[in-house]
Formats: C-alpha cells, structure tokens, sequence
C-alpha cells in the first residue's frame, strides 16, 4: 500500500460527452506526461475492490503523512547535495526540497556536506512544480526567537557569530541577526571594528522587539559581569611579589593596563625593561597574554602597579664587573638624540656617548649624518653609576687625547708654524698639531697697525709663524702671537724719533683734527691741525693728503703713552713757529677773589674731577682705559695744549705778584 501511495498519481479529468477527456489530455500528450495504454478494467476494479479494513489502513497512512508533513512545522532534514545555487535537502516527502544559497552564510555553507542533518521549515507541500518549498532561514528564525526569548527573560548570556559591519556597530548571528553597538563591543573604546568580523563573541540581551524584528546585544555588559566575579575572586587572591598571567587590554605613551583577573593593573614603561624604549609599544599590544609581577597593591583603592621587567635579573648588578671603567666593549646603536648616541652593549644595558666625546678634533653638529641606528661601535667606558642605572661611553677616548701632547710637546715662547684652520671677529685659530688649535688675538697680530678685522691679514688655510705666549692645561687653550716674532718699535720710540729730530713720513689717514703719518717701521704719528700751520686750517686736506710724502719736525715722543706728536709748520714756517712758541697769551677771564686757604682750580685737576663717579676717588686716567688709535693720540694733543695754556698762566700769574 504504501508502495502505491508512493508512485500512483490520479489525474481527474471531467470527460467530454462523447467520452472523451478534452483538451487537458491533448495537451498533456503534447508534453509526453500522458501515455494512453491499453487498461484492464477488471484489473483495475478487482484493484480498488478493498475490503474496510484496508481502506481504514490505507486512511491511516494519508493522516500519517497529512500530520507529519504539515505546511509551517519545522522538520529534520538531510542533505542531499551542495550545488553553486543553493543546497538540496530530503525531509522524506515525494520530492526533495531546494534550499537557495542566500539563506545560507559563508561560515554554515562551509560546514554543509552530503547527509549533513540540518533543521528547515515546511513552507508548502509543493509549488507549481510538484515540488515541496522548505526554507533554512525561516526555521532558524522561528527556533531562535523562542530560545533568545526565554535567554531574555533568564538575563542569560547568548553566543553568536560577528558577520559583517554596520552603521554604529556590527551585525551578530545569535540564530538571527542582532545588533551589537560599538560602544557595547568592549570595556574600552574600540576604533576598529574589524578586526571583530569572523569571531564568536558572548553577549547580553539588552532589547528585543519581535514584531519589528530588532534584537540589541551588549559584549560590554557581558564582560563588566565576568570581571565583577573575578574581582572579587581577585581581590581575595592577589599579594606583592606574585607572578600572575594577565592581558593587555589598553597602551598609553607611559604604559600599558593589563587586566589580571579583573583587576586592570598598571605596567608602567620604566618597569618593562632593564633597557632604554621609546614607547610601550615596543614591548607589548593589545590582546597580549604575558606574565607579571604584582610590584604593589592597595587593595583598598584597588590599585595595583606590575612589573615585567622584574621577572629577570638586573644585569645592571653586576655591569661594574663585566664593563669596568676604561675597558673596550662593542655595542649597536639603539637610538640618535641631538646630543648623543645610546649605544646597547647587551640587552638591558644601554650607554650615552655625548657630543663631546666623538672627536677630539672635529666639531660634530649633525650625528645623524655619520652614524644610522642598529650600526655596530667600538666605545670606551668612560664612566658607570650602577645606582642610576646610567653609563657614559667615550669614541675620542680609543685614541690618545692630542691636547696631552701638545702639552707635553709645546713650552711658552716657542716659535712654530700652523695653518689657520678658522678666522673670527676676535681673532684667528691656528692649527699647531692634528686635533689641536691656538688662539691668536686680534690685539696679538701687529704692534703698530690698527686691524679692523682678522680676514683682512689672514684667511683660512694660510700658512703662518707665530710664537707661543702660554699655555692652560686646565682649560686647555693655547695663546699664540704674531707680533711677538718681532721686536716693538715703540721701545726705542724715544730714541728713534727724538724731540726736534725732522722725518719724513706717507700720510695714512686724514681727519678734521688732522693727519695721521706712517713711517717705515710701522708707527704711526700724529700731526694735529693746530701743528699744520701758524695760521686758521679750515680744511686740512688742502695742506695733506692721503698718500702725499712730507717731512715733519718731532715735538713729542713717549714710549710709555706710544705716542708720537709731528709738526708740519716748524718745517714749513720755521720763524712764525718759532716766534709764536715766544708769545704768552694772557687768559682773558676775570678771576673772583677767593680765600688763601682754598686751593686755585687747575684745568688739568677740573678735568680730573669732572670724570670721577659718585662712588669712587680714583683718578680719571685709572677709570679709562687706553685708547689707541687716532682719536687717543688727538686727545693727547689736546691735553698738551691745555698744559702749556696752565704753565702761561702760571708763569703770568708770578709776574704779577713780583709787580
């Protein structure tokens, strides 16, 4: 009977009056569904002759089937085959029903295979085609609401798939598709959702609405439960020295937080290596699983500071032994700071070559173009402070120190010869040995020539004689002298150029006080305007000139002021000059009578006074210092005529009181 039910299809047709069935058989012929044989009516009655009891069966089985295959209830089904469109699954029916793809996802696609069971909906018994309709994703559905439902009302957690990104959050497969809000995804904030995409997370339900089809989850919520339970399992646990397993759930620029059981612990950067880094980073990132050491532990504040580092040994502890001071190691730079080199000699162990200890002869301003990090040197240990942790390395040091040398090789009042190797505003360095450089001043270069600049005489690169003045190990400098090789012309000034002796002289220089005379070995002389002529000069270019050669009668020579006073009329106009040195001139000014005991002011004493400061008694030629040059020598003259003026008064002054 069942045999029959199975494969025996009754087609009911309402036959035309001649006996016929109409067109319906035309047409089904035409599509080779109807094949007329030659029937046995007798057969065929003595067939469907049943006695009760078999029609009772066979009524039996059609309410079987009818009850079991029921439009809307959820059956068991088993895989058939998996094609490209969709997957084709047997529930047991006449046909087989195919499922399409798209109710599938990628993950459960991958999970399919030939007589894989899987749970489907009985849409409808069979469409146009004959065919049953079954749906995966309608079963799925209608099981996971209920069970989300009840998970709901338990305040249970469910477990579901992250399928893809959506607008503020991802999209989860609890069974259905729920919704996950970014702000829910984590205890911290989280930038990347991506990288949640293909995992299976365990959240809370926080809303359901069944008719809009809406389920919102939280993973946070989830998560702040769990740690609510380990902290307290924590807090009753954790004590100073353990070691525990931990994972790093957030870095900053001056740690990293590791929550160890519940408890978010703080791992600061200085406690993650015995060595130099940069940035937590370096050592760690988030979703790490490392070990710690619990460093301290407030358990009232629930603070708790760890250590990584401290899981090994210092090796700082016995860094005196293994790199003692001036001993040779090799290293590799680690880094590159403007004013030194961090160079790690083993791991945890880092050295600081400053700037100053790369060359003894160069000057370095840009380490970074000669040396690059993780290139291998040779340094010295210079210094180490185990205490601090700190080591000083020395590159200079591997050769001998040049200014020792020196020392040793150069004495005062030695003459030697170098090459300028700079030229400043003060004055020009000279190399006189490799890594070495003397000072010369500006004030050092010429006895009588007055030098604007350095690079007027000297530029770098000139080869030049000059003689050692001193010598400061302490400070290490070097004086040098060029004027030094020669002897100075103002020492014998006084008998070179005598009172009343005439010479001849190059104008170097006119002024409006008056011109400047330079003679062959390098002094310069002074002819003041009131010694050109006996009469007004009102433009002393129209008597000198620069470069014009004249003779000149000495009226003053000094080796201790190294002065040298000309005059141009006791040559020109010896008579007048002679007669007008005769002539006194009375002071034309009325003097106002004073007391005996009060001393009379003298011009050179007022001039004195004039320049004294509040606060002192020194005279004036102490408070200023020596000028050289043209206007000291004009000065001077002019302090000479005021003492002849005094000295005429004086002598007039005695006349007088003889009278």
């Amino acid at each position: 009977m069942e045999n029959i039910f199975s494969h025996v299809y009754v087609y009911h047709f309402n036959p035309t009056p001649d006996g016929s069935c109409g067109d319906r058989i035309d047409m089904l012929k035409k599509e080779g569904k109807f094949v007329i044989a030659p029937v046995n009516m007798q057969l065929l009655e003595e067939t469907l002759n049943l006695t009760k009891e078999q029609e009772k069966e066979l009524t039996k089985v059609y309410e079987d089937v009818a009850q079991t295959f029921k439009a809307g209830s959820l059956m068991t089904g088993s895989v058939v085959s998996k094609e490209g469109s969709g997957v084709l699954v047997s529930v047991g029916y006449k046909s087989d029903g195919f499922i399409p793809q798209y109710e599938f996802s990628d993950f459960e696609l991958e999970k399919l295979s030939e007589g894989s069971e899987i749970e489907v909906l009985l849409d409808r018994l069979e469409d146009a085609d004959g065919n049953v309709v079954l749906s995966y994703q309608k079963a799925k559905s209608l099981k996971a609401w209920g069970e989300i439902s009840k998970i709901a009302e338990k305040d249970e957690a469910v477990t579901g798939r992250v399928t893809h990104k959506v607008k503020g959050g991802l999209s989860v497969d609890v069974g259905i598709p729920a919704f996950l809000p970014g702000s829910q995804i984590d205890l911290h904030r989280v930038n990347d959702f991506d990288q949640f995409i293909g995992q299976d997370v365990t959240c809370k339900v926080l809303k359901i609405n069944r008719r809009r089809g809406n389920i919102i989850v939280s993973r946070r919520k989830y998560m702040e439960e769990l740690r609510i339970e380990d902290k307290k399992k924590a807090l009753e646990t954790i004590q100073e020295g353990q070691i525990v397993p931990g994972i790093v759930k957030n870095i900053t620029n001056y740690g990293a937080f590791v929550d160890v059981g519940g408890i978010d612990g703080l791992l600061h950067i200085t406690d993650m290596s015995w060595g130099r880094i940069g940035h937590p980073s370096e050592m760690v990132k988030i979703g790490d699983e490392i070990s710690v050491k619990i460093l301290t532990f407030d358990k009232d504040h629930e603070k708790i500071s760890l250590g990584l580092k401290q899981l090994n040994k210092n090796p700082w502890d016995e860094v005196g032994k293994r790199y003692p001071v001036n001993s040779k190691v090799k290293g590799t730079i680690s880094s590159i700071a403007d004013y030194g080199l961090f160079v790690e000699v083993e791991r945890g162990i880092e050295g600081l070559v400053h700037i100053s200890e790369i060359s003894w002869t160069e000057r370095v301003h840009n380490l970074a173009k000669r040396y690059t990090v993780g290139q291998e040197l040779e340094v010295l240990v210079a210094a180490l402070d185990k205490d601090n942790r700190r080591m000083s390395l020395s590159i200079k040091r591997l050769a001998d120190d040049p200014w020792k040398v020196a020392f040793d090789k150069f004495k005062p009042g030695d003459m030697v010869t170098g090459t300028v190797s700079n030229v400043a505003d003060f004055g020009i360095f000279v190399k006189i040995h490799e890594g070495v450089d003397g000072l010369v001043h500006v004030s050092d270069i010429s006895w009588t020539e007055h030098v604007a600049h350095p690079s007027d005489k000297f530029k770098r690169g000139d080869e030049v004689k000059v003689l050692i003045l001193s010598v400061d190990k302490e400070n290490r400098r070097i004086s040098l002298g060029v004027k030094q090789l020669d002897r100075d012309p103002w020492e014998t000034i006084e008998e070179d150029f005598p009172v009343g002796k005439e010479v001849s002289g190059t104008v170097s220089k006119v002024t409006s006080f008056g011109a400047f005379v330079k003679f062959p070995n390098g002094i310069e002389g002074l002819a003041h305007v009131s010694e050109l002529s006996n009469n007004e000069v009102e433009d002393v270019e129209s008597l000198l000139k620069v470069g014009m050669e004249a003779k000149f009668k000495v009226v003053k020579s000094s080796k201790h002021d190294r002065k040298l006073g000309l005059s141009l009329r006791a040559i020109n106009e010896p008579e007048e000059t002679a007669a007008a040195e005769k002539r006194t001139v009375p002071p034309k000014r009325q003097s106002v009578p004073r007391p005996n005991t009060e001393k009379k002011r003298h011009p050179e004493s007022f001039k004195k006074k004039r320049f004294e400061g509040p606060s002192t008694n020194r005279e004036y030629n102490d408070r200023t210092p020596t000028m050289k040059g043209a206007l000291q020598q004009a000065l001077e003259k002019m302090k000479d005529i005021e003492k002849e003026t005094a000295s005429e008064e004086n002598k007039s002054s005695t006349n007088k009181k003889n009278d």
